[in-house]
Order: structure tokens, then C-alpha cells, then sequence
């Protein structure tokens, strides 16, 4: 039987037989686009965030019943139940529910949190506030997401903590990171804020940790335009979280809880989630299955196609496992097998009417914020590379999602690809 990267090669020579000896020029070059879609359908298919006239009725409601701050707690249940964890807080966003999280923890200033250098400022810098110390560590280039054995590595007889952040919306290896874990002495602490709804061995993202959170943030798969929510297994960890910036709930604190004491004042911040925002992300909740699995349907179609091409793969997923997409299609260009340079390949692409970008996602061990000693009690031990972070950024390319069925310009996609491939030889 024939393989897909064949059946590229031999229809490449068909089209060069039925053109009498010529494959049809690059876009690049004068020829025609392969992406021929409208455009105001192309803008609307991959338009995020996505609000439709329920999330619209439910603000509106809301803002006419004089019950706002009911919205919060229906809220955190609905999301208990989605997750299946004891114990939910809501959050203004999702960098406060990382603040609290690692005041919950309640550790002693010079702990050190393994974390990946792969990942948003706010799963590092709030660390700071704290006395606590991040311990970068690198990534799998085959997943993006954290590499045990990188962490086995750098951990110290005062590491107490681990931070794997789902990459894309591709989850972890929670299992062997639990696992990891649990051998080490580890808290295992989740950033879910690119994979809600995604789930291992049945499990939610968010669920396998002490703690977890997730963000509403516009760009997120659950947009609520800000919020951010907290997930707790013990009764210990959602007060403590709670009490830090929620001065209004301790005293709804079982009458045995040391948290109690704190009503009215809390510990400081303020990290309310906005009622309407709440209204929100529970209707967004709602549809979130759904459309992850209309996401991630359209984009395992394509990339199909794409990865059949010599030099393209996407992000190493495991068969019991349930990815979504966060913000991209992100696929790995290897340039020795395609034969070609990855800016010749984004120039080809958008050409060809591709919406394609070669964007590096931010590595935190760069900053200078953890090289400057004042703005630490225990200064970070930064390291001079990762190569796992530096060859993912080296070598990714993103594409759009597309978030309503569009079979006619995934098919124009993978054509536009398929076309450039059978250039390559032409842009090496």
C-alpha cells in the first residue's frame, strides 16, 4: 500500500507530467495561491475568542438580577464537578490563582520548585513573593512539555515542589511525573492554564496535581477575557489559598479552621473573580468539550497530511491520551530532512495565503528579572541553556485553529504545503 509521503511525491510528478514537465509555480514565484478561501470566512473561522448570543443573554441576565456574587461559587461547583476535585476558588486571573497556590503551599523561605523554563512569567516570578526559589528545567523537543529527566538532574536535597505546564494544551506525563514525584518527596503542582478539558488516562489536566489552575484569559481555551481558577485536593490548601485573597470568605471557614481568624482582613491582595466574568466562563464551560473536540478534529486532519511530508511532525502525543489546542497548531520544521531553510518555508507559506508564523514562546531562564539578586531572597540559579527549549523555539512553527468545520480550506492548507514541498529542491 502506498504511504501518504508517496502518494505527495507521485502526484507532485503526475502534475509536472499533466503541465507538460512543469509543476505549478510558488506563489512565490508568480504563481498561483493555493489558499484561495475568502478571506473575511478565513478571519471568521480562526477569530478567538469566540462569544455567542447564550454567553451575551447570560451577561445580560446577571447585570438585571441583583445576584452577582451568586455567580462565583455556581461557578466553582460547575468546576468541581468538570474536574472532579474536592475543592475550586475562583481568581480575578490566572497569575493570581498562581500566587495563591504557592502561598498554600506554606514553605519555608530557600525551597526550591522545579519548574520549566518553557513557560508564562507567571508561573515563576510570583514565586519571588514567597521566598521560594525556581529551578529551571528543560523540555522534551518531541512534547514541549517538562523532561524528567532534565529535572532528575537539577533536583537538590532542597527541592519540595514540581511545576509541569501542558504546553499547547498537550498534556504532560502525569503519571510518570506523579510518579517521579512521590519517589522524590515532590508536591506536584499543575499549570493547566493552556489545557483545560484535556485529559490522561481519563483524568482532567488540572485534577493530577496537590494543586492545579486554570486560566479565562481572552487567548485561553475556556475565555471568560480575564479570570482564573484554583483547584485544590486538601481542605488545607483551598483555605490557606482562599484566605490569601479573599478577606470575605474565612468566616464561612468550618469553626476548626486556622484560616478562620483572618475574616475581614485576609492576608493582603484582593483576587475576586469580576461576577460577569464568572457568568462567562460558566456558559463558556458549557461547550467547552465540544468545541475542543471540533478544534482538535480539524487540526489532527491536517496535520495528517502535514506530518507525511519529510521534515514536518507536531507535538509526540500519547494514544491515551486527549489534547486540545491552545492559541496555535504548533508543528516542528526539521530543516536537514526538508531540505530546506524555515524562512524560506514561512516566506512560501504566506505566499500561498498560509497563515503561518515562526514566533518563539518566551524561555523564562532569559530574563533578566532572575538574574538580579534584589529582587529575590534566595536568588534563582540561572542556567546559560536549555536545549531542549532552544531547538523547540529553533524549530516550531504555528499555524491557526480553526474553530468552525472548514474541511475546503483545511484541504487548501494542506495543499499549500504539499506545493511547497514540491518546490523544496527550488528553495534550498
Amino acid at each position: 500500500m502506498a504511504t501518504r509521503r508517496t502518494f505527495v511525491q507521485t502526484a507532485a510528478a503526475a502534475s509536472a507530467a499533466a503541465a507538460g514537465g512543469k509543476v505549478e509555480s510558488l506563489a512565490l514565484n508568480g504563481g498561483a495561491k493555493a489558499v484561495s478561501f475568502p478571506a473575511d470566512r478565513h478571519a471568521a473561522l480562526t477569530k478567538w475568542p469566540r462569544y455567542g448570543a447564550a454567553d451575551k443573554q447570560a451577561v445580560i441576565e446577571l447585570m438585571e438580577s441583583n445576584r452577582y456574587y451568586q455567580e462565583i461559587p455556581l461557578l466553582e461547583k460547575d468546576t468541581q464537578d468538570f474536574a472532579g476535585v474536592p475543592h475550586c476558588k475562583a481568581h480575578c486571573n490566572g497569575t493570581s490563582a498562581l500566587m495563591s497556590m504557592f502561598f498554600a503551599l506554606d514553605l519555608p523561605p530557600g525551597s526550591e520548585i522545579l519548574v520549566p523554563s518553557y513557560t508564562a512569567s507567571a508561573t515563576i516570578v510570583p514565586m519571588r513573593f514567597f521566598g521560594l526559589v525556581p529551578v529551571f528545567t528543560d523540555i522534551d523537543p518531541a512534547t514541549a512539555c517538562l523532561d524528567l529527566n532534565h529535572a532528575a538532574r537539577v533536583i537538590t536535597p532542597r527541592s519540595r515542589a514540581i511545576v509541569p505546564m501542558h504546553s499547547w494544551g498537550r498534556p504532560c506525563d502525569m503519571d510518570q511525573i506523579s510518579a517521579f514525584a512521590k519517589e522524590r518527596g515532590l508536591i506536584v503542582l499543575e499549570d493547566a492554564a493552556q489545557a483545560q478539558g484535556a485529559t490522561l488516562l481519563g483524568k482532567q489536566m488540572g485534577a493530577w496535581g496537590a494543586m492545579g489552575i486554570f486560566s479565562y484569559q481572552t487567548s485561553k481555551v475556556l475565555p471568560a477575557i480575564e479570570g482564573g481558577m484554583g483547584l485544590y485536593h486538601s481542605r488545607t490548601h483551598y483555605e490557606r489559598a482562599t484566605a490569601f485573597g479573599n478577606y470575605d470568605l474565612p468566616a464561612s471557614f468550618p469553626a476548626d479552621s486556622p484560616y478562620r481568624k483572618y475574616h475581614d482582613t485576609g492576608f493582603g491582595p484582593k483576587f475576586r473573580i469580576h461576577p460577569l466574568a464568572a457568568a462567562i466562563a460558566r456558559r463558556q464551560l458549557k461547550e467547552l468539550d465540544a468545541r475542543n473536540a471540533l478544534i482538535r478534529e480539524q487540526t489532527q486532519r491536517l496535520n495528517a497530511r502535514l506530518t507525511a511530508l519529510p521534515g514536518l511532525s507536531e507535538q509526540k502525543r500519547r494514544e491515551d491520551m486527549s489534547r486540545v489546542h491552545w492559541a496555535a497548531n504548533v508543528l516542528f520544521f526539521d530543516a536537514g530532512k526538508a531540505g530546506f531553510a524555515k524562512d524560506r518555508l514561512i516566506k512560501a507559506l504566506a505566499a500561498e495565503g498560509v497563515r503561518a508564523s515562526s514566533a518563539q514562546y518566551p524561555e523564562q531562564h532569559k530574563f533578566a528579572i532572575y538574574r538580579e539578586a534584589q529582587w529575590w531572597h534566595h536568588a534563582p540559579v540561572v542556567p546559560e541553556v536549555l536545549p531542549g527549549c532552544a531547538r523547540v523555539n529553533g524549530t516550531s512553527i504555528r499555524l491557526p485553529l480553526f474553530a468552525e468545520t472548514a474541511p475546503e480550506l483545511v484541504e487548501q492548507y494542506a495543499a499549500a504545503f504539499e506545493k511547497v514541498w514540491a518546490h523544496r529542491k527550488g528553495l534550498a
